[in-house]
């Protein structure tokens, strides 16, 4: 069975939300066998107001989600969506605590783990300019999927390079697969011992690559 990761991203009113930032939008996607293989996403009212700021940067105004169905409706409907499938973020630190946090509000709690895009590129590509998702795109010469700090958008390009990025491993390190598992070892490995760290995956998968 090839495995499905879930890659999101959220659009939100600020950086934390342990100083009351929210949720303005998020988007998932369902990632298998390098394609896409589905897609949600939704705008969401928190009730709260957006920041002028954050407005001119993704273009997410206080009527659009006026309009929006409430966060928690979202979040259940995203949470079902993704299910138990293991989830990847460009810079999970962030897009974790948002999904922590909103899905605390429904009583619900995250099982799974993420891996982070922005954490393997910096061992991966470590020659690229900087591992901003954007930047990231533009220097793979991957394709741009949208306006940039939209939900659905980001979500796409980020699985776009998590496929580049498995693609490079995978050709690199003559691998059979890569694994969430072993996208989650490679994030907290120094990139001077990523040789190590694929080595002794490689040593324990039985369909790795003489």
């Amino acid at each position: 069975m090839i495995e499905v990761v879930a890659v999101i991203d959220f659009e939100t009113t600020g950086m934390s939300p342990a100083q009351g930032d929210r949720a303005t939008e998020i988007a998932a996607v369902l990632l298998q066998g390098g394609r896409i293989v589905d897609r949600y996403q939704s705008l969401m009212n928190a009730g709260v107001r957006i920041p002028s700021f954050i407005t001119q940067l993704t273009g997410i105004s206080d009527a659009m989600v006026r309009q929006a169905p409430a966060a928690a409706e979202v979040m259940r409907e995203v949470a079902d969506f993704v299910g138990e499938h293991p989830l990847v973020a460009h810079n999970a630190a962030f897009d974790s605590r948002f999904w922590d946090a909103e899905l605390g509000r429904i009583r619900r709690r995250r099982r799974q783990e993420f891996a982070c895009s922005m954490l393997v590129a910096r061992r991966l590509l470590p020659q690229a300019p900087s591992h901003k998702l954007g930047v990231l795109i533009e220097f793979a010469q991957l394709p741009v999927a949208g306006r940039a700090h939209r939900a659905l958008a980001d979500a796409e390009m980020a699985a776009t390079l998590l496929v580049h990025m498995e693609e490079e491993l995978r050709s690199r390190y003559r691998l059979a697969e890569v694994s969430h598992e072993l996208l989650r070892a490679i994030q907290k490995t120094p990139k001077h011992q990523l040789q190590v760290c694929v080595d002794r995956f490689r040593r324990s998968q039985p369909t790795a690559v003489d």
